[in-house]
């Protein structure tokens, strides 16, 4: 199957700027062209874009992603190195992780804090004809 621009841009949720950079900096490979010229993305690449997309999210950064690109296109003699940078990466938001999973439980601590307060609070108003208000 084959995606114009839009398309692929749509499907993977980058903006077709983003494409286009990401084809300038060589992050992807120069998609193949139809007959009037313009862009022709295909399912290997969209399936790119997707796995590129979710190294964004993960954070790593574009000089790396650029390395890995880099490397992908020498095929299998790279794999040792592609797995390495992979592995790192793992590490990295494995580290986040449990970084983020420490914030959360002072959020968790903060929030029931706040929930006693309200209680509280309610618990001492006034009501009226011995209703809560």
């Amino acid at each position: 199957m084959s995606y114009s621009i839009a398309e692929a841009a749509r499907r993977s949720g980058l903006s077709i700027d983003t494409l286009r950079y990401y084809e300038r900096i060589k992050l992807v490979d120069p998609p193949a062209r139809d007959t009037a010229g313009r862009r022709d993305y295909s399912d290997p690449d969209l399936a790119w874009l997707e796995f590129l997309t979710k190294l964004r999210l993960t954070g790593m950064p574009i000089k790396r992603m650029r390395e890995y690109a880099s490397l992908r296109r020498h095929g299998v003699v790279s794999a040792g190195r592609r797995k390495a940078i992979l592995v790192e990466q793992r590490q990295s938001v494995a580290e986040r992780i449990a970084e983020l999973q420490a914030c959360l439980e002072i959020l968790d601590y903060k929030i029931t804090n706040y929930a006693q307060v309200e209680r509280k609070v309610l618990d001492n108003e006034p009501t009226v004809e011995g209703i809560s208000a």
